[in-house]
């Protein structure tokens, strides 16, 4: 199997590491807007590096891994839909309804496979939370607490290009919200805050976020998050239900310090980003894409998976704006 990586950044390099030593892959193709990046990578890895785009669907390739700027996705998605190849991207499709509705139907009509990296959903915590779900080990569940907080903020340039908050950071949270307990999110009231750096107020931004959502069996849940969580990188999920409640995220290096007596200490190597908390996930779930590409198992995360959590996203960012309840349902899909 020959697969092109399209974007040597920072999560294609380690798409590409991943899948140089799947023993099903027999060799990758690399390109990056930045040429000399990809030629550095594949020389790295003994792999092959492209001078463009264009070459990677030239020169034959049997699936396509799409790691480039969110602004380039839709696009992307819709070139390997035409040539009849499965696609892996990395979320979100675009950052607009009408953009990801367009990309989802060019691979719809051509038959083909569009798998999202939604990676907490191959996390061995999120995966036992989903089975204390729907085992029944939770009895009804009335709770869910779900947050992401970043140790320090990305880079300006990133920021600018993200989406927001919503859309970039918590649309993590808003699909595995959904993954793990089987419902779909009927209700959001959203609310952000800018008192951080400037930065954030000068792109429209909050560095802070909450959400309430309400799903539609009438569970509650609360979805946060942060761009300056200065203790470390912070990701959990609590479900409480009638029976019993589970944690996800809960270990010894989890950022948080109790102040009570008998409280556990503070951990002694804190997380400090998302590459190294879900490293194991990252490598499952384009294992996964190759058991996809073979025939051996059904798509674990289509694009209209992603576009439920894109549609959440944005209902919130109504909701901030607008400062009200909005049922993700009621957006118009050119909005």
């Amino acid at each position: 199997m020959r697969i092109g990586v399209i974007g040597t950044g920072r999560i294609g390099t380690i798409h590409a590491n991943t899948l140089s030593r799947n023993r099903e892959v027999g060799s990758l193709i690399l390109t990056d807007a930045a040429p000399s990046r990809a030629q550095e990578l594949a020389h790295r890895l003994g792999e092959t590096a492209a001078p463009g785009i264009d070459e990677i669907f030239r020169w034959g390739v049997d699936a396509v891994v799409i790691t480039t700027a969110t602004s380039a996705h839709a696009e992307l998605i819709g070139r390997a839909a035409r040539s009849g190849l499965p696609v892996f991207c990395e979320k979100p499709i675009a950052l607009d309804l009408a953009g990801t509705l367009q990309a989802i139907a060019e691979v719809e009509t051509a038959g083909t496979v569009l798998q999202m990296g939604f990676q907490r959903r191959f996390d061995a915590g999120y995966t036992g939370a989903r089975e204390a779900v729907a085992s029944g080990r939770l009895g009804r569940l009335h709770t869910v607490r779900a947050m992401t907080s970043d140790q320090a903020p990305p880079p300006a340039a990133y920021l600018s290009a993200s989406g927001g908050l919503y859309r970039d950071t918590l649309i993590h949270d808003f699909d595995v919200v959904r993954w793990v307990t089987g419902r779909e999110v009927v209700d959001v009231y959203a609310a952000g805050s800018d008192a951080g750096p400037a930065l954030f107020r000068e792109l429209g931004d909050v560095d802070t976020a909450a959400a309430v959502l309400t799903l539609d069996d009438g569970t509650l849940a609360t979805a946060t998050a942060t761009r300056l969580n200065g203790a470390g990188y912070d990701v959990r999920m609590e479900l409480a239900g009638e029976l019993d409640q589970v944690v996800v995220g809960l270990d010894d290096r989890t950022p948080i310090a109790s102040t009570e007596p008998t409280g556990p200490p503070a951990a002694d190597k804190p997380w400090t980003g998302f590459l190294e908390r879900f490293g194991p996930a990252y490598e499952a779930e384009l294992a996964a894409f190759v058991e996809v590409v073979r025939g051996e198992r059904a798509n674990p995360c289509d694009g209209r998976e992603a576009l439920q959590a894109l549609r959440i996203a944005e209902a919130c960012e109504v909701s901030r704006r607008e400062r009200r309840p909005v049922r993700p349902a009621e957006l118009p899909d050119g909005s």
